[in-house]
C-alpha cells in the first residue's frame, strides 16, 4: 500500500530507507519545537499555545507535502520570521493577536498566489541580489538575537551594544553550547543542532540553571483563532503583511529548489514537477499556524539531511509528521528548555550562519547590484525590522538601475513596490 501511495519503486527507494530518512530529517529540525516557543513567548504569547501551534503547523504542512506533492521536504514555522514577529509586536505597539492576523492574511495571499501565475512572475521579477540580501539579512538578524538573548552581547549607552560578562553562568553555558554544537556541525554529525541542545541542557540541569518539573504529560489544549484581523488594516500593517509573504515565498521556493536538485527532481528545463502542490503545503501551514498561534511556516533546508539518507518520496515526510505528533507529549521538557536561553541561542547563531551562504552569489563587482543587497543586510539587524530592510532594498535597486541607464532591465513590479515603500515611509512611518 505504501509503495502504491508514494510510488517507491518508481523513485528507486524502499520503506526502510524512507523511514530512516524521515527520522534523520526530524532530528535535524526538531529544535524548532523548542526554539519557536522560546522566541514567541518573549512577545507575550503563552508558551503552550506556541508549542501546540508549532506542531500543528508542521504536521499540516508536512502531511500535505507528503500526500499532495510526494516530496521528502518537511514544513514547519520558519526561523527569522519568528524573530521578526516579536519585533513587530514591540515596534507597532500592538498585541500579538494583531500580528497573528497579519500572518493569517499573508497566508491567504500565499494560497491565492500558489493558484495563479503571479507567484512565478513575482519570483522571477525580483533580482537575485535582493533575494540573497533578504535571506542573509535575516541570518544576521536572528544571530544577533541569539547573542542578545544569551547575554553574550548586552546594551551599552556608549556603543549601543557591548560584550557581556562571559564568566556569568548563562553566557558561559551558551559559549560552551555554541562551541560544542559547532564541532558536531563541522563533523557532519546527523542531528547536530538537536544533540548540542540536549548536551547543553544536561549541563544546565546539573549546574542548577535548568529546572525540570516533569517529562511526559497529555498535550496542552490548542488555542484557536487568537487573531485580530481588523486591527491589521486599522493599524495599516501592509508592509508587515508584505514582508511575511515575500520572505516566505523566497525562503520556501529557494529551499524546495535546493532540496529538489539534490534529490534529482528538477527537470531538464529547470521546472519542478508538482510545484503548485508543494507551495500549497507551505501556504496552508502558514494559514493554519496563524489560526492556532505561530509565525509563518517554510520548507526546511534540513530536509536535505533526509535526502542524503536516501529519502525520495512523501513517505519520508509522513514519518516526520508522525514524529512531530509524538513530540506533543513532551511539553514539560520543552517548556523548561525554552526558558534557558543558553540552550536555544547557539541554534540561532548557527542557523544565522547557514543563511549567509547566498552572499557568495551576489555580484559585488557591480555597484547597482551590490549596494541594495548591502543596505538590506545592514539595516535588518540594526533596525530589528525585516520589513525596513526589504523597503530599503526595493527602493535603492530600481533607483540605481535608472541612474546607470539600466532601467529597462527592472521589472515593472519593482518600480511599483519602490513607490509603495516610499509612500509608506513618508506617510506611515513605523508601520
Amino acid at each position: 500500500m505504501l509503495n502504491k501511495w508514494f510510488r517507491l519503486n518508481e523513485n528507486h527507494t524502499d520503506v526502510k530507507t524512507e523511514l530512516l530518512a524521515g527520522v534523520t530529517t526530524f532530528l535535524t529540525m526538531v529544535y524548532i519545537v523548542v526554539v519557536n516557543p522560546a522566541i514567541l513567548s518573549s512577545a507575550g504569547v503563552p508558551f503552550e499555545q506556541v508549542f501546540m501551534a508549532t506542531i500543528i503547523a508542521a504536521v499540516v504542512g508536512t502531511l500535505i507535502m507528503a500526500f499532495a506533492a510526494n516530496y521528502p521536504i518537511a514544513i514547519a514555522p520558519g526561523m527569522g520570521l519568528n524573530a521578526y514577529f516579536v519585533t513587530e509586536v514591540v515596534q507597532q505597539d500592538v498585541s500579538y493577536s494583531v500580528i497573528f492576523g497579519a500572518v493569517f492574511v499573508s497566508g491567504i495571499l500565499f494560497v491565492l498566489l500558489s493558484l495563479t501565475s503571479l507567484r512565478k512572475t513575482l519570483i522571477t521579477a525580483i533580482p537575485p541580489s535582493l533575494k540573497y540580501g533578504i535571506t542573509s539579512g535575516i541570518g544576521l538578524f536572528i544571530a544577533f538575537l541569539g547573542l542578545r538573548m544569551s547575554g553574550i552581547i548586552v546594551p551599552s549607552e556608549e556603543t549601543l551594544v557591548t560584550l557581556g560578562d562571559l564568566t556569568a553562568k548563562g553566557p558561559l553555558l551558551t559559549v560552551f553550547g555554541l562551541f560544542f554544537t559547532l564541532v558536531l556541525i563541522a563533523r557532519n554529525v546527523t542531528g547536530g543542532l538537536f544533540i548540542g541542545m540536549f548536551v547543553t541542557g544536561i549541563i544546565g540541569f546539573f549546574t542548577g540553571q535548568l529546572q525540570l518539573e516533569g517529562f511526559i504529560e497529555a498535550p496542552p489544549a490548542p488555542v484557536f483563532w487568537d487573531m485580530d484581523i481588523g486591527a491589521v488594516f486599522s493599524n495599516g500593517l501592509y508592509t508587515v503583511i508584505f514582508a511575511f509573504l515575500l520572505v516566505t515565498i523566497f525562503d520556501t521556493t529557494g529551499t524546495m529548489i535546493g532540496v529538489a536538485e539534490q534529490a534529482g527532481f528538477i527537470r531538464k528545463d529547470g521546472s519542478l514537477p508538482r510545484a503548485r502542490a508543494a507551495l500549497m503545503a507551505d501556504a496552508s501551514a502558514t494559514t493554519v499556524g496563524a489560526m492556532f498561534g505561530t509565525s509563518p511556516s517554510s520548507a526546511y533546508i534540513e530536509s536535505s539531511s533526509g535526502v542524503a539518507a536516501g529519502g525520495r518520496t512523501g513517505l519520508t515526510t509522513m514519518v516526520v509528521a508522525l514524529l512531530f505528533i509524538l513530540s506533543m507529549f513532551f511539553a514539560p521538557i520543552v517548556g523548561a528548555v525554552s526558558g534557558l536561553p543558553a540552550i536555544t541561542a547557539p541554534v540561532l547563531i548557527i542557523v544565522g550562519c547557514f543563511m549567509m551562504g547566498g552572499l557568495a552569489k551576489v555580484n559585488w563587482g557591480t555597484f547597482d547590484d551590490a549596494f541594495p543587497a548591502f543596505i538590506i543586510i545592514l539595516s535588518m539587524p540594526l533596525t530589528s525590522s525585516i520589513a525596513t530592510g526589504i523597503s530599503f532594498g526595493f527602493i535603492t535597486y530600481p533607483l540605481l538601475k535608472l541612474v546607470t541607464g539600466k532601467g529597462k532591465e527592472v521589472h515593472w513590479i519593482l518600480y511599483m513596490f519602490a513607490i509603495i515603500f516610499i509612500l509608506q515611509m513618508v506617510f506611515f512611518p513605523g508601520h
